[in-house]
């Protein structure tokens, strides 16, 4: 509940898992059980109950769940729950008044006494009588109106009386169907609830052209796919492919970081686009799209997974260099500025300036990213995302969540 909302009648405050008060999910794995925590409390010596609503991503409330006061006096409560589909949930904490229990505690000291032994008695007759109507027909019912009828039957002792009410069985059906007033609920939460291998997995570092032959020295993905089953069997989840795009010529690095290429040296793949192509191409040299294709076909018959890396930036070379000579940093001389962490220099790579084109830079990341899920990808390791902007990742992952 926000600090601009009125307080309800019973108090439902730092509900938790919370990030940024709401504005963000939580996240979870389908399966994954996790705890609801909350201040829940109000005046006077009155009990309080609560429980957790979720809800999945149409909206349809799960098994109620009740919270559990974690150390008495705290006022602090939680439930553990389990969302068990991916998607879009939500969970929300609901505090009531709890006056069966409120009977309970002062027919436990008034009885026993001879204080108001009749007028204790009725009061909780009335209180069972209403709380049956909340449990569903059946036996269930059946034992709580039988704890209403004995205790109204003047006939019986006190003693007995009181004990239809508190026998077991009619605790764990008012613990299940509770006799709730006031209710008051907090405020939804957003939940993301996402497939376990968002939660861990065993990753392999591939480079195909690595897997090449003696008359063919640069593997392709035809090649690489035969080295599948080796990975597969060490155990592993994902095979993690450095971006597999055209290479830039421009400042193109030779061995051991130099700045002179050899006519062999085939260049960093993190220095992406060519003249035949950017971020949404396969190196000619890997082979064709049929052949990534054919590579993510293989992976999956065994269990494997591909990421492919989203490096954001771009040889001098790329294509975005003369589409969009906007979104990159300019010198006062005109040149465009490369990428520099002093002392470190990346002659052959342009960072992106993400401030003269926000939209057109997200429409365009979009656009590559579903390209590549369009090929049977689903997870991408994204190369220093602390040098784009928290507004621009924010935008991006909530159009592909969608």
């Amino acid at each position: 509940m926000s600090s601009t909302e009125t307080i309800g009648r019973i108090p439902v405050r730092d509900v938790q898992p919370a990030v940024e008060c709401g504005r963000r999910p939580a996240k979870a794995v389908a399966g994954e059980t996790f705890q609801v925590t909350a201040s829940v409390f109000r005046e006077g010596h009155d009990a309080v109950g609560a429980n957790v609503v979720l809800r999945d991503p149409e909206g349809r409330p799960g098994p109620w769940t009740p919270m559990r006061e974690l150390a008495p006096g705290t006022d602090r409560w939680g439930a553990e729950v389990t969302p068990r589909a991916t998607g879009r949930w939500t969970y929300t904490v609901e505090a009531w008044s709890d006056p069966v229990a409120t009977w309970r505690h002062h027919a436990r000291i008034k009885v026993p006494a001879g204080i108001d032994t009749g007028l204790v008695l009725e009061e909780g007759a009335e209180l069972h009588a209403r709380a049956a109507s909340g449990v569903p027909a059946g036996r269930e019912r059946g034992a709580v109106l039988a704890a209403a009828r004995a205790l109204g039957d003047d006939s019986l002792s006190p003693e007995s009386r009181l004990a239809a009410a508190l026998a077991p069985e009619v605790d764990q059906v008012l613990a299940r169907y509770p006799l709730r007033e006031l209710v008051t609920a907090s405020e939804p939460l957003p939940l993301l609830v996402e497939r376990e291998r968002a939660l861990y997995g065993s990753w392999y570092e591939f480079f195909p052209r690595s897997e090449g032959t003696p008359e063919h020295p640069h593997g392709t993905f035809r090649t690489a796919a035969r080295r599948l089953d080796a990975i597969a069997a060490m155990g592993f989840d994902v095979v993690y492919l450095p971006p597999i795009h055209p290479i830039g010529h421009t400042y193109r690095k030779g061995r051991n970081n130099t700045l002179t290429a050899g006519p062999d040296d085939v260049g960093v793949p993190w220095a992406i686009g060519s003249p035949e192509g950017g971020h949404d191409t396969v190196h000619p040299d890997l082979g064709t799209l049929d052949d990534f294709d054919h590579f993510v076909r293989k992976a999956a018959s065994l269990g494997l997974e591909i990421a492919l890396d989203f490096a954001l930036q771009c040889s001098p070379d790329h294509p975005w260099v003369h589409k969009h000579p906007e979104w990159f940093h300019h010198r006062p001389d005109g040149t465009i500025a490369y990428a520099e962490n002093p002392p470190k220099k990346y002659q052959d790579i342009y960072p992106i300036a993400f401030d003269t084109d926000m939209d057109g830079l997200i429409t365009e990341t979009v656009r590559v990213l579903k390209h590549w899920m369009s090929h049977g990808v689903r997870i991408f390791r994204v190369d220093n995302p602390h040098t784009k902007p928290v507004v621009f990742w924010e935008r991006v992952i909530a159009e592909i969540n969608r």
